[in-house]
């Protein structure tokens, strides 16, 4: 189950992943930490429309590199920048 997608029971839409927030998400967060995975590893997290750049600013700023997607478009890699 990728941040809310997807599981067998309906959860109703997929929610923003930001502590506190129950917004629906709008996009997907996909990341990775080159220190332990190659680009080949994607990790995702949701984000609403308010919180889509701040996930960017928080990954980004921990060297981690980062693409947004609209939700339900899905990455096979996330390449350095």
């Amino acid at each position: 189950m990728i941040g809310g997608l997807g599981g067998g029971v309906d959860e109703g839409p997929p929610r923003c992943s930001r502590a506190g927030c129950s917004n629906d998400a709008a996009w997907q967060v996909n990341w990775r930490n080159p220190r332990i995975h190659g680009p080949e590893r994607v990790k995702v997290w949701l984000a609403c429309s308010e919180h889509d750049e701040w996930f960017r600013e928080y990954l980004s700023g921990r060297d981690m590199p980062v693409q947004i997607t609209p939700l339900g478009v899905s990455l096979d890699r996330v390449e350095s920048v």
